[in-house]
């Protein structure tokens, strides 16, 4: 199964994952990138499908069935959000156009991994993006540890009201997923995510090195990617993309796949806990973000995940023979991913992998 065209530079090594996927592609640090299959086709069995959330039927969610086995990403339109996304592209350019000092004023530490950061890890290189985190604002216990900055003035009015009709459409999302997978309500119940354990970041994707030169020392080296190839640890993610490109998802067979802008769609790509959930039957999405070359690009992701106290362990409905993951917590994975994406700690970050039975 190992694609030359995937990494023309490198060498491209795989590994059984017992997943249901049948093998894993590895793919290396050091790779150029040649051009990407742009597989946003039109029509219902899209590569990348889009999904109506006001009419889902049979054969949408057939094509969703066939994203989620082979890369884990579909796009969803019908949320009736349009008014809600532009006040969000306006409040998230203003607060990364706005003096460096209203953001470092609120950079986030080891101990609180909220407000601004702009030296984040993926695989141990460093990301061509500066960004911004918060959780629940609705919440006074959570929200009393969210950073906010203090300009633009409606940032955080608008913020939650983002999280709040974002965090219904995961709900929305989660049970289209439900219904592709025909889940008994028990499955249901398992396979599910909690707004207070929920993330969004802001992503501003700069042309350069987000990091002023003269702060640049013993810091890790930047990635060959604006974003490294990684899997997102959660159930799954809305994202929010410009029109300025770049997003790329790998299929089973090794092929990098664009997942370019498609105006009025809410990109949707699965993460580590559903994998685990159904056995390997769904993938978590493998995906990057090529350099920005002419224009910096923006991106809004709202991280839906399990409740902090959930156990991961495979659907027995999903399970054709044996589980081939042994039982986690969220609270231990989710600190360990995080904890990765902060500090160099000399190793690889930490995977749904690891949990395999072996």
């Amino acid at each position: 199964m190992e694609r030359s065209v995937v990494a023309t530079g490198g060498t491209v090594g795989g590994a059984f994952d017992r997943t249901g996927c049948s093998y894993r592609l590895l793919v290396p640090l050091h790779v150029n990138f040649p051009p990407a299959h742009s597989h946003l086709q039109e029509g219902p069995m899209a590569i990348v499908p889009v999904v109506d959330l006001t009419r889902p039927d049979q054969t949408s969610l057939d094509a969703l069935d066939i994203a989620c086995r082979d890369h884990g990403f579909f796009l969803l339109t019908g949320h009736g959000l349009d008014s809600l996304i532009d006040r969000t592209w306006d409040a998230t350019r203003a607060f990364f156009d706005a003096d460096r000092s209203v953001r470092t004023a609120i950079m986030r530490s080891e101990d609180n991994p909220l407000g601004y950061f702009d030296r984040e890890l993926t695989k141990r290189r460093r990301d061509h993006k500066e960004v911004f985190d918060f959780i629940d604002p609705r919440d006074p216990r959570l929200d009393s540890i969210n950073n906010w900055p203090s300009e633009p003035e409606d940032f955080r009015q608008v913020m939650v009201a983002f999280f709040e009709a974002f965090s219904s459409l995961a709900t929305d999302t989660l049970e289209l997923i439900h219904d592709t997978l025909e889940l008994t309500s028990e499955g249901r119940l398992m396979i599910r995510s909690s707004a207070s354990s929920s993330t969004v970041r802001l992503n501003h994707y700069t042309l350069g090195d987000p990091v002023p030169a003269a702060e640049r020392n013993g810091l890790a080296e930047l990635g060959e990617t604006a974003l490294g190839y990684h899997t997102d640890p959660g159930v799954l993610t809305l994202l929010l993309q410009d029109d300025t490109g770049g997003l790329q998802t790998q299929s089973l067979s090794g092929d990098w796949i664009d997942v370019p802008p498609t105006p009025g769609s809410v990109v949707v790509n699965l993460g580590d806990c559903m994998q685990a959930w159904t056995n390997g039957r769904y993938r978590a999405a493998v995906h990057r973000v090529l350099p920005m070359t002419e224009s910096r690009r923006f991106s809004i992701p709202l991280f839906s995940n399990p409740s902090r106290d959930a156990v991961i362990e495979p659907a027995a409905e999903l399970c054709e023979g044996s589980p081939v993951y042994r039982p986690f917590t969220w609270r231990e994975f989710s600190a360990a991913r995080a904890y990765d994406n902060f500090a160099d700690l000399g190793t690889e970050d930490t995977q749904v992998t690891d949990y395999l039975i072996n």
